[in-house]
């Protein structure tokens, strides 16, 4: 089977098997799913959703943050990790808008990547989930890991594995092939131990049966209960 062919066969199963994938950060405004995005960079969007409901009920526009001492937002997000950095692009970013673009998100791809701290990956997340555009592939870690996996890429670089996605998914499905990786590699395709016996797509993958021969896939959990053999 070619690359192909697999991702076109892939576009077919991966939403009957995850129907209601979306994006996991918790927003209401594009201002809001970019801030959620350059917090969840080395965090859990679980983690980010604990902390934003707060935070985007205390800065509401992008003078807000801008205007937000970094001391007091540093506090605000800490628990998200590599708070400084974080701040400072969230202030440089905001204080762009504000000053470049009347306090509103820009949206297009080259506007949002030229904004302090935004890069490629938060720029697709905002066009994508905030104004249905897709202009390319969101590649976090997870869509990295299982690109490689179904052998749709043998690179390992960020950009180069989204040029490759963008070639075999079609447009129309960028954003929500996005969602289809992110939500298996979370529940099903584990970094560690993959759970390759109850795959859905296992047969659409070159890895899971070397997985599952060399131990490193999850075992099989059994629902009768261990006894301890009898001694003849």
């Amino acid at each position: 089977m070619t690359r192909a062919e697999r991702a076109k066969r892939l576009v077919k199963v991966l939403p009957k098997v995850y129907p209601d994938a979306h994006c996991e950060l918790d927003f209401q405004t594009p201002l809001q799913l970019l801030i959620a995005t350059i917090l969840s960079a080395q965090c859990t969007d679980k983690r980010v959703n604990l902390v934003t409901p707060a935070l985007f009920a205390r800065y509401r526009t992008a003078a807000d943050y801008a205007a937000a001492p970094s001391a007091e937002l540093e506090k605000a997000i800490q628990s998200t990790g590599f708070f400084r950095n974080k701040t400072k692009s969230i202030r440089a970013a905001a204080a762009a808008i504000e000053r470049e673009r009347n306090g509103k998100v820009p949206q297009t791809m080259a506007e949002l990547h030229a904004l302090p701290g935004v890069g490629r990956k938060t720029a697709n997340v905002v066009l994508g989930n905030a104004f249905h555009k897709n202009e390319g592939v969101v590649v976090d870690t997870h869509v990295a890991r299982l690109a490689q996996r179904l052998g749709l890429t043998s690179h390992k670089d960020p950009e180069k594995i989204e040029r490759d996605l963008m070639k075999l998914i079609p447009r129309k499905y960028w954003t929500d092939w996005s969602h289809w990786l992110i939500w298996h590699g979370r529940r099903r395709c584990f970094a560690r131990r993959p759970d390759c016996r109850s795959c859905e797509i296992l047969s659409l993958c070159p890895s899971g049966k070397g997985f599952i021969r060399s131990g490193e896939a999850r075992p099989l959990e059994t629902t009768e209960p261990v006894t301890a053999k009898r001694r003849s």
